[in-house]
């Protein structure tokens, strides 16, 4: 999977304001999906899907013990959009200073 496929799949998943409350709840450490579904107003089944493409998004992970799914946090599953909104910022920051200096220069003229 190339880093624009990776960077589409996370920030989908980001957009859905139900995931990122998955993600925030999974801040405190593991939990079962039925300990996850059970604040939302939505069927056990609706929670797994959306659990599901936070997974294929790489920024959770499954691991089965017996009968319970327990899903964790993948900390590494950010890194490439990170890096992504690092590299923007710093150069639309850049952008931002050549401006300031040419608007200065203009300013004293």
């Amino acid at each position: 999977m190339n880093e624009g496929d990776v960077l589409d799949r996370t920030y989908a998943a980001l957009a859905d304001p139900t995931r990122r409350a998955l993600l925030e709840a999974l801040r405190g450490g593991p939990a079962r999906i039925s300990d996850l579904a059970a604040p939302f107003s939505m069927s056990f089944a609706g929670v797994s899907r959306q659990i599901g493409v936070l997974e294929r998004a790489g920024l959770l992970e499954r691991e089965v013990r017996g009968r319970e799914h327990w899903i964790s946090l993948r900390a590494e599953g950010l890194t490439d959009a990170e890096r992504w909104i690092a590299e923007q910022s710093a150069f639309w920051s850049g952008r931002a200073e050549q401006l300031e200096r040419r608007l200065a220069r203009r300013h004293r003229r």
